[in-house]
């Protein structure tokens, strides 16, 4: 009886931790045991499910009839009850017939389809356009045309949920795990966006479900793709492409928003580059330059070689590196700049802030080399 009541107490447990991991529907996003596409966002989207439909009901419906007609051919023409085989070949009618038949159904099943692929290629006229840049592991977004012309920021996976990824995801998981990014893609509702695909380092693919669309982004080519949504909210998407080891950690996130909160966050976005404008030529002194540091190092390179800059796996260590404590900076300097191996480049980062990251893992941890990198050595390095 005890045995029983310390299983049945255990069976309560698993229970109890099953609640814990419960989740909901994410607007935008997946659903808990989601069987159907993405609720469509895009008329786009809208289109695609119907053809999915279409195409299923079709395909099932011409499975029935035919298995039907050859089921019911065996059973009342089966040679227990006397049936004789007809002996005939060469009939024009019937050849006529089966060739007839696939011939207008493959023409009903195309139409629609051409229609909605023609329309999903048209990228013209777009109200705003936007290049999304695949990088391992993070999108870079700058904003070309339109309203909001020059923004551009780097959207990573939030740092809490990578956290909770690399706690094993126990306890309470939020609706948006590893889904949520420090930078969503803002966009106006009802108005026509381009995205512009490219990748710095590997295949990657953008692509939003609810709005009906997946590009790849191909190093040293450029593709595109549009959509207009027409509903507000957030909507979410990852990289369609494996991409390497971190490639479940690069979400999307659009947010869709009014014409008046657009121009809103556009002003917001223009003021904090305006603010994040840095002199290269400004001398920094130590303290200031390695406090800035430590915030582009928590933000861009604490996933791969950890907090404590120890690495893991292919990605090499920084506390004691001799790259790192190396006198001569300018190793590091072209590390940073061009990439090695794993790690990839970071020239979309300003001068200040790979002097400051670089001046940060030198004196960070057990390095403690005192060595300053200021802008201006950076901005020697570039196009070396």
């Amino acid at each position: 009886m005890k045995s029983l009541s310390n299983m049945l107490a255990g069976l309560g447990g698993v229970l109890a931790a099953g609640a814990a991991h419960a989740v909901n529907d994410l607007p935008g996003g997946p659903a808990v045991r989601q069987l159907n596409l993405h609720a469509a966002a895009t008329r786009i989207a809208v289109e695609q499910a119907w053809l999915h439909w279409f195409m299923l009901i079709t395909c099932t419906v011409i499975f029935i009839v035919v298995f039907a007609v050859m089921f019911y051919s065996i059973w009342k023409h089966r040679k227990s009850v006397g049936a004789k085989a007809a002996n005939f070949h060469e009939s024009v009618t019937v050849e006529v017939i089966w060739t007839l038949i696939p011939f207008v159904i493959v023409i009903l099943m195309a139409l629609p389809a051409t229609k909605v692929l023609v329309a999903s290629k048209d990228t013209s006229n777009a109200d705003v356009t936007i290049k999304a840049t695949g990088y391992q592991w993070k999108w870079g977004y700058d904003y070309l045309n339109g309203e909001g012309a020059g923004v551009s920021f780097l959207s990573t996976l939030d740092s809490t949920h990578r956290e909770i990824s690399n706690a094993g995801a126990k306890g309470d998981v939020p609706d948006n795990y590893l889904l949520k990014v420090d930078n969503p893609v803002v966009v106006p509702v009802n108005k026509k966006v381009r995205i512009i695909t490219t990748a710095n380092d590997v295949i990657h693919a953008w692509g939003i479900p609810a709005f009906g669309i997946k590009q790849d982004a191909i190093p040293g080519f450029v593709r595109d793709t549009w959509f207009r949504s027409e509903k507000t909210g957030d909507f979410y998407g990852q990289c369609y492409e494996l991409c390497g080891k971190e490639h479940a950690y690069m979400p999307i996130h659009v947010k869709v928003v009014t014409a008046q909160e657009y121009t809103a966050w556009v002003a917001d976005q223009q003021k904090k580059m305006a603010a994040k404008q840095d002199d290269p030529n400004k001398a920094w002194a130590l303290t200031d330059i390695v406090a800035r540091g430590e915030q582009v190092y928590n933000k861009n390179c604490a996933v791969c070689h950890l907090p404590t800059g120890a690495g893991a796996g292919p990605n090499k260590p920084l506390n004691g590196s001799p790259i790192v404590t190396d006198a001569d900076k300018a190793k590091q300097i072209a590390i940073v700049l061009n990439g090695k191996n794993a790690m990839p480049a970071w020239k979309q980062l300003s001068d200040t802030e790979i002097a400051a990251v670089v001046s940060y893992t030198k004196n960070a941890w057990n390095n403690k080399t005192g060595q300053l990198v200021q802008p201006s050595d950076v901005l020697a390095q570039r196009g070396k």
